[in-house]
């Protein structure tokens, strides 16, 4: 997943592109693909993940929005293939802090992380028009223009870099352009810990009549990243 900051288009050596594959995100937003068909979904943002491209192979109708979509697919490919070898590095030092259930090890969690670049670079390069450069806060969709929208591994997990009334502006706007429901993982942050001003940002949006669940969801890599926020209009 790239890191979305503020700016017209990040440098490409600022850019994290990692993605999470289709599966995780039906495990870790809860979803099945039962549910899925027949609605207008939006990955927000979705960096390397392949949700989108495999997705739409399978018949859905998904398109993904990043700041790092200003960049050319091999670039993206490039940067990706080398973030995904440090990433893997850096796994090496840090392997207590995941629970290894999922991947087994870091070999299995480097083929998903191959697996989701490949996949979504080469739909990229074949239906471009699916993938959208954004630059959060704000988005060039128009109100209700999706079902339901995604979001993952980024609100929260960057909480020592972007305010919390980023997520605020951010969060308004994944509401504006969704009809149904917007979901979020993790709901914790880089150190494993819940965000700090959730339950705030709860009471923001319960007061602004959006019904809000915490959900326990059947994937956990990250220790204490088990849950994820469902809310939902009307």
């Amino acid at each position: 997943m790239s890191i979305v900051e503020r700016s017209t288009k990040l440098d490409l050596d600022r850019i994290v592109f990692i993605g999470r594959t289709y599966d995780e995100y039906l495990d870790m937003l809860s979803l099945s693909e039962k549910e899925l068909y027949g609605k207008k979904i939006l990955d927000c943002p979705a960096g390397a993940c392949s949700f989108t491209a495999v997705g739409n192979k399978l018949g859905l109708d998904v398109t993904a929005c990043d700041i790092a979509y200003d960049h050319p697919v091999e670039d993206l490919k490039n940067k990706g293939l080398q973030d995904i070898e440090h990433a893997m590095e850096h796994m090496q030092k840090v392997q207590s802090n995941y629970k290894w259930d999922y991947f087994k090890d870091i070999e299995g969690l480097r083929e998903k992380r191959l697996n989701a670049l490949q996949d979504c670079t080469n739909d990229m390069r074949n239906f471009s028009e699916r993938y959208i450069p954004v630059t959060l806060p704000s988005l060039p969709f128009k109100n209700e223009e999706f079902d339901l929208v995604l979001s993952a591994h980024f609100l929260f997990m960057y909480a020592d870099r972007l305010e919390y009334q980023f997520h605020i502006e951010t969060l308004n706007e994944l509401l504006r352009v969704t009809k149904e429901e917007v979901r979020i993982y993790p709901l914790v942050d880089l150190e494993g810990n819940r965000y700090k001003h959730l339950d705030k940002l709860i009471s923001y949006l319960t007061d602004n009549r959006y019904t809000v669940e915490e959900v326990k969801v059947r994937y956990e890599f990250q220790k204490n990243a088990k849950s994820m926020l469902k809310i939902i209009k009307g």
